[in-house]
């Protein structure tokens, strides 16, 4: 086969072409904004490495006013992608990860971890896990990054995420309920339109994926993670996993669009949550009218600004006075609360 050879192998479009020489076309997500000193939001960035053996790396933001004696909860967050794009460093998420900063006032890791195909599941698994660990180890004075040892409150840790991204905080979320990581106090974990997924068709999804081809998302997650043990690995199908009441968090925040694919997956999720004996609480918001993650694409649309203030505050649980309802805020928006 010639070197430059223009066969497609492997067609994701619009995210993703692999060709039969090897090469790997990425169609979205290769744009790079640099970290700032955001002169809307006033949050701060910068960019740092946590494991450069590894290629693993993030993007740091702090409020403005942030001050050392009055430390903020922690955010390690995941950018979505199907696990085969998107980037920290992208403008999309630099600017999401500065609007939610901001609003909620607190710390953020977002982090940069390796895409498949080159690194297929379970590294980007991995490669998170060892963030949160990296962030952790700051609590026993072992980590060495400023603006978590003089501005992060490592007794409020958060876990979050959108499409793959959401996934990945579940399965982070999993592995520290079962390997009890030292340390660290995960308040809440939430997800934003998860990327979960199953083989057999649940609720209104036999209508749903007449839109939008069930075999694409399932030739995604085998793509991504070719060692696989199915549609039903747990990994990708909480439902199907027999440790789920490990889950290492005691409360989850679950955001699903009407028009989104993976919609009919978040109320599933509450419900086997729910079942496994899992001792939490779990709450599915619905925002009508929407499409897969709006608020990371339409952050300033009614819905995204509302959906933003309700994950502030959840993010800021441990505060009495910050627990609101998005609805007392956007009285008109269309969200519908499940818990």
């Amino acid at each position: 086969m010639a070197a430059n050879s223009t066969e497609i192998l492997h067609d994701f479009s619009p995210l993703l072409r692999v060709y039969k020489n090897g090469r790997v076309e990425r169609l979205i997500g290769t744009e790079y904004a640099p970290p700032s000193a955001d002169p809307a939001t006033r949050v701060q960035s910068k960019d740092i490495k946590i494991a450069p053996e590894l290629n693993v790396s993030a993007r740091l933001y702090l409020p403005k006013n942030a001050n050392p004696s009055r430390k903020l909860p922690l955010l390690v967050y995941f950018h979505g992608g199907g696990f085969i794009v998107g980037s920290a460093f992208s403008p999309l998420y630099h600017q999401h990860l500065n609007a939610l900063v901001a609003e909620a006032n607190i710390v953020a890791v977002s982090v940069e971890y390796r895409l498949a195909p080159e690194h297929p599941l379970p590294i980007a698994y991995e490669d998170s896990w060892l963030a949160l660990k990296w962030a952790a180890s700051h609590s026993t004075g072992d980590g060495d990054e400023a603006w978590i040892k003089d501005y992060a409150d490592l007794d409020h840790v958060y876990i979050g995420g959108d499409s793959a991204g959401a996934n990945i905080a579940h399965n982070v979320a999993m592995r520290v309920g079962s390997e009890n990581l030292e340390h660290i106090n995960l308040d809440g974990v939430f997800l934003n339109c998860p990327f979960f997924w199953g083989k057999e068709r649940i609720g209104n999804e036999a209508i749903t994926i007449n839109a939008f081809p069930k075999n694409f998302l399932d030739n995604i997650w085998f793509f991504a993670c070719p060692n696989t043990k199915g549609l039903d690995d747990p990994l990708i199908n909480p439902g199907a996993d027999p440790n789920l009441s490990r889950f290492g968090s005691k409360k989850v925040l679950v955001y699903v669009a009407e028009k989104d694919i993976y919609r009919e997956r978040g109320f599933y999720y509450k419900e086997v949550l729910d079942k496994s004996g899992w001792d939490g609480h779990v709450e599915v918001v619905e925002v009508k009218g929407e499409k897969h993650i709006f608020s990371v694409c339409y952050p300033k649309s009614y819905n995204g600004m509302a959906m933003l203030k309700r994950v502030a505050s959840f993010l800021n649980q441990h505060k009495p006075c910050n627990m609101f309802n998005s609805k007392d805020i956007f009285p008109h928006t269309f969200q519908k609360s499940y818990i």
